[in-house]
């Protein structure tokens, strides 16, 4: 598969000429166990020498993925909501922590999957709280700290730093998937012109380039074509002026006050 580059290259030159960054960061979503699709993400994970933050459905995960990520730095966990459950009604989009419950039973939830993987994993948890399907209420997230959370991530760039005290917004930007067609790989000219146009109001202050850009895969479900731009996008982007970013070790994850 051969993918014209041209837009997104036009746009990195400029970074490059004009000395500017790009922090760059990698979720992956809803691993529970060891499978061989696992074991492609941390092979290439370790080629590119970026790494994934793994998010982990805490009530599904088994032991066996335990053990696989205590031998892998590049693996980071980190808490997908609690059972990556629906509880919005048919005519709303999907979600697991909008307000479809009583928020005592969502808070409840939450601190589950904190609890969970923290037992799991220990201090190599990494305290952010991803949502299921990137949703979440505000309600929730203004709980999040309380519970022992540091960050929480969702999708398209963010508004604010902090949507509260003590807790850092870091989102994913760009999803090779085409969730709503094929579940195949999308367009490569559009993620291309998509990528050029995110970095674009980036560089031109429309967003926000202290945030972290995020690139979203979800390797249980991804075919050659899907590794294949995954892996070729990241490159291009380490080559310069991306630079692999992770919530920095000094961040907490002890238990919640």
């Amino acid at each position: 598969m051969i993918f014209d580059w041209r837009p997104l290259e036009t746009e990195l030159d400029i970074w490059q000429a004009r000395g500017l960054t790009l922090p760059l960061w990698w979720r992956d979503d809803d691993a529970v166990s060891v499978t061989p699709q696992l074991g492609t993400l941390s092979e290439l994970s370790q080629s590119l020498d970026l790494p994934v933050h793994l998010a982990i459905i805490p009530r599904h995960a088994d032991s066996g993925l335990v053990e696989y990520v205590a031998e892998l730095a590049m693996l980071i966990p980190v808490v997908h909501g609690w059972a990556h459950q629906n509880h919005a009604p048919p005519e709303e989009k999907k979600s697991e922590f909008r307000l479809h419950r009583p928020i005592p039973n969502i808070l409840d939830d939450a601190r589950a999957g904190f609890e969970r993987l923290h037992a799991l994993f220990g201090d190599k948890l990494c305290p952010i709280f991803v949502p299921p399907w990137n949703r979440v209420a505000p309600e929730v997230v203004r709980e999040l700290p309380e519970l022992g959370y540091r960050a929480v991530s969702t999708a398209t760039p963010r508004k604010t730093r902090m949507p509260t005290p003590g807790l850092e917004q870091i989102n994913t930007h760009l999803d090779p998937i085409d969730w709503r067609g094929t579940r195949g790989l999308v367009s490569p000219d559009n993620l291309v012109t998509q990528t050029a146009g995110l970095l674009r109001d980036r560089r031109e202050g429309r967003t926000d380039n202290t945030e972290p850009f995020g690139v979203l895969t979800h390797h249980l479900v991804h075919d050659a074509d899907i590794w294949t731009f995954t892996e070729a996008l990241l490159r291009r982007l380490l080559s310069g002026p991306g630079i692999a970013w992770a919530l920095p070790a000094n961040t907490s994850t002890g238990d919640p006050e």
